[in-house]
This record gives structure tokens, C-alpha cells and sequence, in this order.
């Protein structure tokens, strides 16, 4: 596994970190949520950046760490860059509230694993 994969892990737990502190500093539910442009804002753009993250993992690093799909969240990111008024945002809440701590987990085993 290239270095420059662990330096993207900790940017992903970063931004995993910062969608938890949205959630917590706001104290959203699904309804403050939907209603707070701020926070949907705030995050959208981690989502955003996770999924560009992702993007620039290595081929190897895919390959060998696949339990995660990571093809799904480069295209989360897409998603939300090109279509941001079309997003709904139940899943985005979704995949905030599942989708990325499951995905923090994942990278920090690794990162554990590898250093």
C-alpha cells in the first residue's frame, strides 16, 4: 500500500469527524436538518470531499480494502457536486448518520493496521 493512502484515511476520518461535530454542534434531527441550510451545507461538503478523497486512493488500495464501496462514494461525490439542488436529503442524513461512521471505522482499523 502507497503512503500517500494512509495521508487520504486520515483526511476521510478528518471529514467523518466534522459531519459528526455538525451533527452534535446543531443538535440535528432529520427535521432541523432538512430545514438548516448551514448544516446541509457544512455536511454536503464533507460528503463532498470524502468522496473526492476517495477518488485518489490507489487502484491497489481498492482492491485489497474492498469491503467498502468505494466506487458508491466517488459517485456520492459527484452526486452532490452536480446535481447539490437535487440531493434528497433523507439519504444524504443516511449516509451521514450510517454510512460514513461505518467508514471512519474502516479507514482507522487500517490506518491502525498500517502504522
Amino acid at each position: 500500500m502507497n503512503s500517500r493512502d494512509i495521508v487520504i484515511l486520515k483526511k476521510v476520518v478528518q471529514y467523518a469527524d466534522e459531519i459528526k461535530g455538525t451533527v452534535t454542534r446543531f443538535d440535528l434531527d432529520i427535521d432541523k436538518f432538512r430545514n438548516d441550510y448551514v448544516a446541509k451545507n457544512a455536511i454536503a461538503m464533507c460528503v463532498l470531499q470524502i468522496g473526492e478523497l476517495a477518488g485518489k486512493l490507489t487502484d491497489e488500495f481498492k482492491l485489497t480494502y474492498s469491503k467498502m464501496p468505494w466506487r458508491d462514494i466517488i459517485s456520492m461525490r459527484n452526486r452532490t457536486a452536480h446535481t447539490y439542488e437535487n440531493i434528497d436529503m433523507e439519504i444524504l442524513w443516511g449516509i451521514a448518520l450510517k454510512n460514513i461512521p461505518e467508514l471512519k471505522l474502516y479507514c482507522e482499523d487500517i490506518i491502525k493496521e498500517k502504522e
